[in-house]
């Protein structure tokens, strides 16, 4: 049974081993560049947003009425000859099987790829019982000698290297094998598991569907074992969660459209197989296959009425939140899950599996959003894992020192902005230049990967009435969120702002009363706070005063725009503004190119190389991926193509001072991937990412690239 570390200082061990693994981090690296590629020309000539609309809406529109679905899936099947049990826990689901088994002098069991097995660690149960349990599918055949879990929902034992299967063959067969002959192992998983598909008096498998209009499940795999695992014994059983209950066949070839694309960048799988009854079966006494489907509730059903933690029954199992995710490409989903692993599995760890499970790994969440994108279903997986690690918050008890202090100053924008004031004096002896060259007390040597910035001497607030002018008639009214960096640490971002847009005409007003964003509070799980600082921010600008509210962060936009609505939505009042507000919101290259439409004779022609990095809420928070390019090549300036682009720079605000091994290791690869454009300039959107890429680069030796906010270098 697989145990996740409870405690954070076990958990970051484990991490630090999973980082010094380089063929684990290599292997997954590659296989995140090929499924992207793969993924994309999959879905060529869908209309992908969509598919994931209808998607969502029709399991939306089913989750209220699984019970209802049951029933009707229920008699549907039983009609047909199918023995339907209901399971409300891992165990009696265990139990129920176990005694399908006896009942049928069962001796050995054959079983086809099943999460939902995994769920219940059902192999475990059977084998105490005293069954011969073999795992069919070819990764979980091996992770089962190995005595493993999954890495991976789809890919089981993608963590595992040739020569590692080769020694494990080895020593099944008693015969070399070479790591190098990828038929000849085939060749060899295929002779062992034969003879075990003879002899097996059961199959168990899982199902991606259950079609209640039919009582039909519908199984969706890439090997032959499914097919062989339902039909060769006499006796078949289905686990299948609640959540596998569709209502017609039309919503389940809706789901399989998006299925094997999202998973595996494939259009189709090799094997689609409806099962509606039982069949034939020469082996059986009565000369027909005994045939039973245990529905698992393990939660489902309370999760299916919960109003925020419900979407997490959309999930179809595709595993593509993993693939994308960063930190699953450092450290492999042994490291980031428990059962279920990446980012549904932070979720799901917790309702299924418990909170001494899921306490650690839920914080290890960039909030980057690369799972939420690529998401079929389009859960909102970022906001239900800080939705989590809230709720287990709430439920221990135990509030962190870091979140009491967050609260009391955050909530206080004069005490806020009063200690950032006297940060500049208090870094005075650690500071020299535009670094602290010595870290603060509270940071270990860990923290040593980057170089943090000084707190600017005068912060943008406190100059705004002598740099901005005032225009007589100005195009536009615009106001500024500057954010707590621009205002505080990189004043200068905004100075290149307000020069360019006084040559446009355009009056840029910063109302004195707006403060932090409020997404550092929602991301420790301080929702409360977040949202205080949301009234705060609503009455400090009113959207209503203005023809745009213009940003240079794409932290705080994405913020404001994605969770403004969810904190004040439903408010009378507040939840007008909050629209208003987000019709209104618009980035500096957004607004560049969309609004003051700048051509290339605006600029000096400079042929300046220029590397970029999309910042995580832009490119996916905010959507914007073309303008920034763009308005760099209209700049005059030459745009040098990196490697992963819109891949993490590590920074994620705490999570960079929680996990400081994940973020350093990613910043490597992101400034490496920079550099080796050849460009003189490395640009980004985003003040947080100026601060983790200007900092990992004046820790490095040798040539070093300028790094700069795009507002900055448009304007020189």
């Amino acid at each position: 049974m697989i145990t996740t570390p409870s405690d954070l200082k076990t958990y970051k061990n484990d991490l630090k081993r999973a980082l010094q693994n380089q063929f684990l981090g290599a292997t997954l690296d590659n296989f995140a560049t090929a499924f992207k590629a793969s993924r994309t020309k999959a879905f060529e000539g869908i209309d992908l947003d969509t598919l994931i609309a209808e998607i969502a809406q029709g399991k939306d529109e089913a989750i209220p009425y699984l019970e209802e679905l049951f029933a009707a899936f229920k008699a549907r099947a039983e009609a047909v000859g199918i023995k339907v049990h209901i399971a409300r826990t891992a165990f009696e689901a265990n139990s129920i099987i176990a005694d399908i088994a006896r009942a049928n002098q069962v001796k050995k069991i054959v079983k086809g790829k099943s999460m939902t097995a995994e769920e219940t660690f059902l192999n475990d149960h059977l084998e105490k019982e005293g069954f011969i349990v073999t795992e069919t599918d070819l990764g979980e055949w091996i992770i089962q000698m190995r005595h493993e879990g999954p890495s991976h929902m789809v890919m089981p034992a993608i963590h595992l290297s040739r020569k590692e299967v080769a020694e494990l063959f080895t020593k099944v067969t008693g015969q070399v094998q070479d790591p190098n002959d990828i038929n000849g192992m085939v060749k060899v998983a295929r002779r062992e598991l034969r003879q075990v598909f003879l002899e097996a008096d059961m199959g168990v498998t899982g199902a991606n569907f259950a079609i209640a209009e039919t009582g039909t499940i519908g199984l969706v795999t890439n090997e032959g074992n499914g097919r062989l695992v339902t039909t060769l014994p006499r006796v078949h059983v289905a686990l299948v969660g609640f959540d596998k209950l569709v209502p017609d066949l039309k919503s389940a070839l809706r789901i399989l459209k998006a299925l094997p694309r999202n998973a595996t960048g494939q259009l189709i799988s090799t094997y689609v197989t409806w099962i509606t009854g039982p069949t034939p079966c020469t082996s059986s006494p009565d000369g027909r296959k005994e045939m039973h489907i245990v529905f698992l509730d393990n939660g489902r059903l309370a999760l299916a009425r919960d109003p925020l933690f419900s979407q997490a029954l959309r999930c179809i199992r595709c595993g593509a939140c993993a693939n994308v995710c960063p930190i699953y490409k450092l450290v492999g989903g042994h490291n980031y899950g428990h059962v279920y692993i990446g980012a549904i599995g932070l979720i799901l760890t917790y309702f299924y599996h418990g909170r001494e499970n899921a306490r650690a790994i839920v914080k290890a969440c960039l909030n980057c959003q690369a799972c939420k994108a690529v998401c079929p279903t389009g859960i909102d997986l970022p906001y239900l894992i800080k939705g989590v690690y809230r709720t287990i918050l709430e439920v221990e008890g135990k509030t962190p020192v870091k979140n009491r202090l967050l609260k009391r100053v955050m909530g206080n924008r004069k005490l806020f902005h009063f200690l950032l004031r006297r940060a500049y004096l208090a870094q005075k002896p650690v500071a020299e230049g535009e670094y602290l060259r010595h870290l603060p007390f509270f940071f270990s040597s860990e923290h040593g990967f980057r170089t943090l910035p000084v707190v600017a001497k005068t912060p943008l607030r406190d100059m705004w009435e002598r740099i901005n002018p005032r225009l007589e008639k100005p195009r536009y009214r615009v106001a500024l969120f500057g954010g707590c960096l621009v205002d505080f640490v990189y004043p200068e971002q905004a100075l290149a702002l307000v020069r360019f847009l006084k040559d446009h005409n355009v009056q840029l007003e910063y109302p004195m009363e707006q403060t932090c964003c409020g997404l550092p509070a929602m991301m420790m799980g301080e929702n409360e706070t977040a949202r205080d600082v949301a009234v705060q921010n609503l009455k400090a600008i009113d959207p209503a005063n203005y023809d745009y509210i213009l940003t240079l962060c794409a932290s705080c936009g994405s913020h404001l725009k994605e969770n403004y609505p969810k904190l004040l939505g439903e408010e009378k009042g507040l939840g007008v503004k909050v629209e208003q507000l987000k019709a209104k919101l618009i980035d500096f290259s957004s607004f560049m190119i969309n609004v003051l439409k700048v051509k290339p004779e605006m600029f000096r022609k400079s042929g300046k190389k220029v590397a970029y990095h999309a910042p995580c809420h832009l490119c996916r928070g905010l959507g914007v991926t073309r303008e920034p390019r763009e308005l760099i090549m209209v700049a005059g300036m030459e745009y040098c193509t990196a490697t992963d682009e819109d891949v993490c720079c590590g920074f994620g605000g705490s999570f960079s001072v929680d996990f400081p091994e994940i973020s350093a290791e990613l910043l490597k690869r992101k400034l490496a991937n920079a550099e080796a454009t050849g460009a003189e300039v490395l640009v980004t959107d985003c003040p947080g990412c100026v601060l983790q890429l200007r900092g990992g680069m004046d820790q490095k030796s040798g040539r070093k690239m300028e790094v700069k906010h795009i507002a900055e270098i448009i304007g020189e």
